[in-house]
């Protein structure tokens, strides 16, 4: 039966196979939090620079505010009427 592996992070435990080989990871619940959070700042940052690539590419361009939340705006109304929100 596998049974955790104590690691110098207290935290975080493997759980090995009958030949001690790490097969799995117990973590605690702040640990899980902090790893997810991070995995968000680290896509937000990927997000970003696709999007700087894409305006100076030329493949997308900036708009301003004010265009912006009237194009939203416009959207919610539409979908408002058409009964999809």
């Amino acid at each position: 039966m596998a049974m955790p592996e104590e690691n110098k992070n207290p935290n975080i435990q493997y759980v090995t196979d009958e030949d001690g080989r790490r097969v799995g990871v117990i973590l605690s619940i702040e640990e899980f939090e902090g790893i997810m959070d991070t995995l968000e700042e680290l896509e937000d940052i990927r997000d970003a620079e696709e999007a700087r690539r894409e305006i100076e590419s030329g493949e997308d361009e900036f708009i301003p505010w004010e265009q912006a939340k009237k194009e939203i705006e416009e959207e919610r109304v539409r979908l408002k009427r058409e009964g999809i929100v």
